[in-house]
């Protein structure tokens, strides 16, 4: 079969289709134009990826499980495995861009580093591995992420780093983006911004995608092993900006047998006011530097989302997905905080494993789709559930 994942990927202009892009400031040029020259030719060398491989493998404990999960199997009717991305150290496939960012700001002489969260994971990954090579770490959050997610916060600060209130707006995701970009802007020279989705001006969201795409490599590699051939017959995961996804779809772009499920926070319902479901509110536009699909008023202000998931409340999508979505390659789904809730629940109760809400989103699509009793189904569990146990308690249905 041809492989035809070429179309899905960014161009040498930076684009995913009509989508992606640098729509910066003038004065945030030099930082993103010094990152685009060299980020290929960074983590191509041989140096480089024997060291990524080696972080992966011996610190964040790769490669995690793919779990047949029997149960949940029986439940849908179909073979459904899990990718354990929650196995990972931190609890979240997050990591994994943080390694690999880590590394192109050592290689490009930065000794400050700068981050974004909204759940925490992302902050806490991008604290822990700022300890681990003794950086500088600042990471902006929002003041309700801050007050819903405390652990998150708390871990962060016992691994050095400082924490800093975004108050204005939502006090939640995109706010935090705002404000780490103003930093950047202030302090270029020294300081490495790690954005931790498939967000952001190019090269973002390629450069992320690609350290993400050891979750779909691993995939492959262990269905052959465990069913005799590569290619699932579906894929989920969760989509806010979208990491996690990219880096379970990557290795399949081309590979059209297989189909993509993005699943997106449809919180309250879509015509609630409170919802965080792009695809299904949004339109093109621009936002955090790039050209993608976002919920915005008629005169172009940004909607500000709700999600009960503090991971998942961004008003946009990243360019990546937002292209596998106008192309129709991913098939995306509106789940409700009810519905996810009820998913994340179930996975507890059936397999022993509490997932991250986040994750949950994708486990609870399982319920739009009639199976074949020999459909291959993975769902990609992004992250695991003790940053959200508070969210949990407070929902109470178990």
């Amino acid at each position: 079969m041809t492989d035809t994942s070429s179309k899905y990927l960014v161009d040498e202009r930076g684009y995913f289709g009509k989508f992606g892009g640098a729509y910066i400031p003038e004065m945030l040029y030099p930082n993103v134009e010094e990152l685009r020259e060299n980020y290929l030719k960074i983590i191509n060398e041989h140096g480089f990826k024997e060291r990524f491989d080696q972080l992966l493998k011996d610190y964040v404990g790769r490669p995690t499980p793919l779990y047949h999960a029997a149960r949940l199997s029986e439940k849908y009717g179909a073979k459904i495995y899990l990718k354990r991305e929650d196995l990972c150290h931190t609890g979240a496939h997050k990591v994994n861009n943080t390694i690999g960012q880590i590394l192109v700001a050592e290689a490009l002489g930065k000794k400050k580093i700068i981050a974004e969260t909204g759940a925490g994971q992302h902050g806490v990954a991008t604290a822990t591995v700022c300890a681990l090579m003794g950086l500088e770490c600042i990471v902006y959050m929002g003041e309700v992420d801050m007050a819903r997610q405390k652990p998150n916060v708390e871990r962060m600060k016992i691994l050095g780093a400082e924490v800093r209130p975004a108050t204005s707006g939502s006090k939640t995701l995109k706010d935090a983006t705002n404000e780490a970009m103003r930093h950047w802007i202030n302090n270029p020279a020294d300081t490495h911004y790690i954005i931790g989705s498939v967000v952001g001006p190019h090269p973002y969201p390629d450069m992320v995608a690609r350290f993400q795409s050891v979750i779909s490599e691993e995939i492959k590699h262990q269905l052959l092993e465990k069913e005799g051939k590569s290619d699932p017959d579906y894929v989920f995961a969760c989509v806010g900006g979208g990491s996690n996804a990219a880096g379970a779809y990557y290795h399949f772009l081309g590979h059209e047998n297989v189909k993509l499920i993005a699943t997106e926070a449809a919180g309250l319902g879509n015509h609630s006011g409170k919802s965080a479901a792009t695809t299904a509110l949004g339109r093109e536009g621009v936002l955090h530097g790039s050209r993608t699909i976002l919920m915005q008023t008629d005169d172009g202000q940004v909607v500000e989302p709700y999600s009960i998931s503090a991971g998942l409340d961004y008003p946009g999508i990243g360019p990546f997905h937002a292209h596998l979505f106008d192309s129709g390659r991913a098939l995306f789904e509106s789940i409700t905080d009810e519905q996810a809730m009820t998913a994340g629940v179930l996975l507890s109760k059936l397999e022993g494993i509490i997932p991250a809400v986040e994750s949950s989103h994708a486990l609870a699509a399982l319920e739009n789709f009639q199976f074949k009793s020999d459909d291959i189904v993975v769902v990609n569990l992004s992250g695991r559930g003790d940053k959200d146990l508070e969210t949990y308690i407070k929902w109470g249905k178990y």
